[in-house]
Order: C-alpha cells, then structure tokens, then sequence
C-alpha cells in the first residue's frame, strides 16, 4: 500500500510538474508574422507588439485541454496585464457564432483573435491544441506548451516576466 501510494504521489507530481513546465524552443527563430481579426472585425498585427512579451495559445472550443486551461489563462492574464505582457488566444478553424456561445461558460478576458480558415495555424509549428508560444520582446519563438498549463502558477509566470 505505501509503495502504491508513494507510486501514485511520483506520477502526480510530474504530471502536475508538467503542467507548469514550458520548453525552450530550438535556436529562438523569429515568429512569423500575422494579421488576424478579432470577434469585432478589428484586425491585429502580431509585429505591432514587438518589444513586449507576448504569449500566443492556438485553441479551439472542441478541444478537452484547452476548456481545462482557459480559467487558468484568465488569472494569469489578471496578473500579467500590469507587466506589459501581451496574451492572445486564437481559436482554429471556427466561426463567430461558436465562439460566441462558448465563452458564455468560459469566458475569455484577454484579446481573442480568429485563424477560421486555419492557414496561420498551418504556417506556425502547431503540434496539436492547445499548443502556446512564449515570444519574446525580440519577436523570437522562445518557449513553447503542447498540452494545457497552469498559466497561474508563480514559477511559470516569473519565466514569463524574466522576458522583459
């Protein structure tokens, strides 16, 4: 029974390790740039946030993990807002409607932008959803998260403020 338990604590803990790690991407290659529009039509430019931090999660309302992880991207994003950290969600390959009625159960407090055709998700190395992108103020792929995180949590947040 100790030895199960003691098992069971082992994968815990790196599963919840995991979920607060992010990975250095190779070589710090420049993000490709994109316009995309928000749900109101406003169009963003990721080169105009150039010199800040900007964090980019590739999602979709489908997707398991990325409902798991929205209310984390939320408390951090209430506290990362005052470091002078961009934080974007864009959703892959849905509609306005299907947004909409989404974030009636998950809302989403930080800009929200719409690849619906899929074409920016395709040019970027998306491994699955949610993946996120770490860019740093050079405008470098620095980190990247395949899988859901706990944005929220200090150790990962200080990573992200380090940046600046």
């Amino acid at each position: 029974m100790l030895l199960a338990s003691l098992l069971l604590a082992t994968v815990f803990s790196t599963v919840h390790a995991a979920r607060e790690s992010l990975t250095e991407v190779d070589g710090f290659p420049l993000a490709g740039d994109f316009t995309l529009p928000d749900m109101d039509g406003k169009t963003h430019k990721l080169s105009d946030l150039r010199g800040k931090t900007v964090i980019i999660n590739f999602w979709a309302t489908w997707c398991p993990p990325c409902r798991a992880e929205l209310p984390s991207m939320n408390r951090a994003w209430a506290k990362l807002k005052y470091d002078d950290i961009i934080m974007i969600a864009i959703n892959v390959g849905e509609n306005e409607d299907t947004i909409f009625s989404f974030m009636g159960d998950y809302p989403i407090d930080f800009l929200l932008l719409m690849d619906q055709n899929s074409q920016l998700t395709e040019s970027w190395p998306v491994k699955g959803l949610p993946t996120t992108y770490i860019i740093d103020p050079l405008g470098r792929l620095h980190y990247r998260a395949i899988g859901s995180r706990d944005w929220d949590a200090e150790n990962l947040l200080n990573k992200l403020r380090a940046l600046q």
